[in-house]
């Protein structure tokens, strides 16, 4: 396994790439997240990174974790699929227990949703999205208006007038994050259609993981969410 560099993080001149200092030189890292991350990805941060080996990418670097409140969170957003993927395998989801086929990706429409399950008497399809935002304690998604979110609820919302079990899965990602609500102030439309999709029959999952530099895993139970609007 490679190590990981620590450096301080400077600016972010688009949503691929940041700026980062290490032992007082600049360097280009690669973002793996096209979130805005303006409340982690601040100037003065802790960032740690790893080297890319590829002659073919255009950045040196890719940034995997920041420190923000004392925390290390993950925003290596593509993770959390591979995270809750095996979180199922070794049982840890007790809503997801009943299944023998756990695949990753299945084809719907024009669509992957992110992990399909199976058995003799239904299937299942979990679409997830990896949380950053934290504020006051309280998990947030998204941290950007996300049309291609909105369409993965609305494929859900169809999957479930078909009769498959449908669930949107939100791994909060941030260990700050004590519970979930969508993100009304900065996304309505996907938290109006998140509402929508509870009452079709969508599930929601929120459970968080914890963050090390040498492993990630998902821990603990489902945590509490709430779907309202904040007055």
């Amino acid at each position: 396994m490679s190590e990981y560099i620590k450096a301080i993080f400077k600016k972010r001149p688009n949503r691929f790439i940041a700026e980062v200092e290490i032992d007082g030189k600049i360097a280009i890292a690669h973002v793996p997240n096209t979130g805005r991350c303006k409340e982690l990805l601040v100037d003065g941060a802790i960032v740690y990174l790893l080297p890319n080996n590829n002659p073919k990418r255009k950045t040196q670097y890719s940034l995997h974790f920041v420190e923000n409140n004392n925390a290390l969170v993950s925003i290596y957003s593509q993770l959390a699929n591979k995270i809750v993927y095996e979180a199922i395998l070794d049982g840890k989801i007790k809503e997801l227990n009943s299944y023998s086929l756990i695949k990753q990706e299945k084809t719907v429409g024009n669509s992957r949703i992110d992990i399909y399950l199976a058995n003799d008497d239904n299937d299942c399809f979990v679409e997830v999205k990896g949380v950053t935002l934290v504020r006051g304690g309280v998990a947030m998604f998204p941290d950007a208006p996300t049309e291609r979110g909105r369409k993965h609820l609305n494929e859900l919302i169809e999957l479930r007038k078909n009769d498959h079990r449908a669930i949107v899965f939100f791994l909060i990602q941030h260990p700050n994050g004590n519970s979930f609500r969508p993100n009304w102030e900065n996304d309505p439309d996907f938290a109006k259609t998140l509402a929508i999709a509870h009452d079709e029959g969508v599930e929601i999952l929120v459970y968080k993981c914890e963050n090390r530099l040498d492993k990630i895993e998902l821990i603990g139970e489902a945590i509490e969410y709430d779907l309202k609007i904040e007055k």
